[in-house]
């Protein structure tokens, strides 16, 4: 390879404080690049990326506004950042040689970079996992549902376990993960297709298209008669409000995302009106964001390995090709098409 390179890179132009980002918010941009081992700061590797994950969480760095998240937001120039597979092409770390496959925490969404060795992990090759499942299961969507069901919602074996978003990617993760754990587990998701996917392909007891069933109270109501112990809240708004009107004793409500509202300024967002239940029935509901369980990384990463080996996680990747497909590939994680763990793979 040579030592310096012509690398495409997104960034972003505009902020973008609510809808869908477009074009006109990020942009790519072509950059010269050394690869050469004298251009390499010590500590650091020089990595041809194979593999870029496009998450929901993505979205609310791009408004210029901490909003309720106080998630640090990209500056305007900036290179957008994301979980990614790399090979190492030059390395000025001895734990690291040229041709290793790491995963890489914070990488540019580009085709080349240089990056501190401190943000990565090496794939080990051999174990016989594809390189897009370290982006979906074994990533950002399987760490999210780990800690979410593991972790905080902790549900005991016959518990009633309530999904949303179901069929993406965090969504497929979690339900698994809660039935491995002996859970009654149902989604929601939005059609009719994905309601037979999870209950056909990751093992969902049962589902509902919520783009169906007009009262989620009553839907409730029907798919929960014993009540929800545990819910795994990934879109907020109405679907959690309902949820507080079905919740048992003691239930936990981990909150993973509102992906419902994320394209919304915070005065147009639906509000919760019945948080009250919590009180009686003494709900813990609790917010969490990753980078304050990645001590538990190794955990996490050891128990999944061994249930993807075990054949009782699987991941549904859909992966786009180019690096030009990013926008429209974080575009959509925000339609009701979109399904399971969106991939872009930097070169065919």
């Amino acid at each position: 390879m040579a030592n310096v390179v012509e690398s495409r890179e997104w960034y972003l132009a505009a902020y973008s404080t609510q809808g869908v980002p477009s074009s006109q918010h990020l942009k790519l941009r072509t950059v010269t690049l050394s690869l050469a081992s004298h251009s390499i700061p010590q500590g650091h590797v020089a990595v041809e990326i194979l593999f870029i994950s496009v998450d929901p969480y993505l979205r609310t760095r791009l408004t210029g506004i901490l909003d309720g998240l106080y998630i640090q937001q990209y500056e305007i120039n900036q290179v957008i950042t994301a979980f990614a597979v790399g090979r190492v092409v030059e390395s000025k770390d001895s734990k690291y040689t040229k041709g290793d496959l790491i995963l890489c925490s914070s990488a540019p969404v580009a085709e080349y970079c240089i990056i501190p060795c401190s943000g990565i992990r090496k794939i080990d090759a051999t174990r016989g996992i594809s390189l897009p499942d370290y982006l979906s299961s074994l990533g950002i969507p399987g760490f999210a549902a780990w800690v979410g069901i593991v972790v905080l919602g902790d549900p005991k074996p016959g518990s009633n376990v309530f999904i949303s978003a179901a069929s993406g990617a965090v969504g497929i993760s979690a339900g698994q993960l809660a039935k491995i754990r002996g859970c009654r587990v149902i989604g929601s998701t939005g059609s009719d297709e994905k309601v037979k996917l999870i209950k056909e392909e990751f093992g969902y007891d049962d589902g509902f298209n919520y783009k169906k069933e007009t009262d989620f109270d009553a839907a409730l109501s029907k798919y929960f008669p014993d009540g929800i112990d545990v819910y795994f809240d990934n879109v907020g708004g109405k679907m959690l409000e309902s949820v507080l009107n079905h919740v048992n004793k003691y239930a936990r409500i981990p909150l993973c995302g509102m992906i419902s509202q994320y394209n919304k300024v915070w005065t147009e967002r639906e509000g919760v009106r019945n948080l009250l239940n919590m009180v009686g029935k003494e709900v813990r509901m609790e917010g969490f964001m990753l980078e304050s369980y990645w001590h538990r990384f190794g955990d996490f990463a050891k128990d999944m390995e061994g249930y993807i080996k075990e054949g009782k996680v699987k991941s549904k990747n859909k992966i786009n090709i180019g690096i030009e497909s990013f926008l429209e590939s974080l575009s959509s994680l925000f339609t009701s098409s979109n399904i399971g763990k969106v991939v872009v793979q930097v070169k065919a």
